[in-house]
């Protein structure tokens, strides 16, 4: 791959636009249509960009082991959250400050409550598992 592709790969992942990211990457404004068009066709380049959005989408997306711990954190009360206040300043001026503040326990309960659910703690539903015999009575007899 040469320098130039490389470069292109970049800008494509950036702007999402082949002909930009071709004259970003150093090709002619008269082939950068067709330059970008002709590298998002080679495979070697395809392959480059499918892996490079795939590792960016990864790092944006938080995993469950991430949400995990955050709900944790926020159930333990580790977490602060933001409020906007109107704090007096005299004469009757006033001015809004952003202040920290602990997580309120009615989120908390709430970060409970939904790791409690991934756990399984309030299942509704009971699974039976093994053989049920059938009987059927009435001692008529059955028709084809």
């Amino acid at each position: 791959m040469t320098e130039r592709q490389k470069r292109f790969i970049d800008f494509y992942i950036k702007t999402g636009n082949a002909s930009e990211a071709a004259r970003s990457a150093g090709y002619s404004d008269k082939m950068a249509n067709r330059i970008g068009t002709e590298n998002l066709s080679k495979p070697v380049i395809s392959r480059e960009i499918a892996k490079r959005l795939k590792e960016l989408e990864s790092s944006r997306t938080a995993d469950l082991k991430e949400t995990l711990e955050y709900m944790t954190a926020v159930m333990r009360g580790e977490k602060e959250d933001v409020v906007v206040v109107t704090v007096g300043t005299g004469k009757g001026f006033s001015k809004s400050e952003i202040v920290k503040v602990p997580i309120s326990t009615r989120d908390r309960l709430k970060a409970a409550e939904y790791l409690a659910k991934i756990h399984g703690a309030f299942k509704t539903e009971i699974q039976v598992s093994g053989t049920v015999p059938i009987v059927i009575s009435g001692g008529g007899e059955l028709e084809d």
